[in-house]
């Protein structure tokens, strides 16, 4: 899964082969006709208001692509821009498995070393050798 470039259309597509759900289906639940359906799979990104319809009827979590991209790429916050207590605060140091088994697989593959991975994702030298040696 390439994290940095994200193609919602073509995952969510993906996933309706996968659980093999019909069109009728499909539209009924987003209220949708099939040609409405059919241009969703070529969009690159979609409202989120109709991802999160596609979540809950594909039963899959289709934000937290977003969220990894986030947690891989976005350049890290400072305290001072976090003292609004209008919104939750989250902390970016939370790494799924599927982050974790991505930037190893980059290492395996030889498509980053670790001096890379640790720059470009502000990852603790101390976390990714641990990260090595469990996985």
């Amino acid at each position: 899964m390439n994290f940095k470039d994200i193609h919602i259309g073509e995952l969510i597509k993906k996933r309706v082969n996968e659980c093999e759900i019909e069109l009728s289906r499909i539209c009924n639940f987003l209220q949708a006709t099939p040609t409405e359906v059919e241009l969703m799979f070529t969009e690159k990104s979609l409202n989120a208001e109709v991802l999160l319809r596609w979540s809950k009827l594909l039963k899959y979590d289709f934000f937290r692509i977003y969220s990894h991209h986030l947690i891989l790429y976005s350049p890290p916050t400072s305290n001072k821009q976090n003292k609004s207590n209008a919104l939750p605060h989250f902390h970016k140091n939370v790494y799924t498995k599927e982050i974790i088994n991505f930037i190893l697989e980059q290492i395996r593959n030889n498509v980053k070393t670790k001096q890379e991975v640790i720059t470009e994702y502000n990852i603790p030298k101390a976390t990714l050798y641990k990260w090595l040696e469990k996985y």
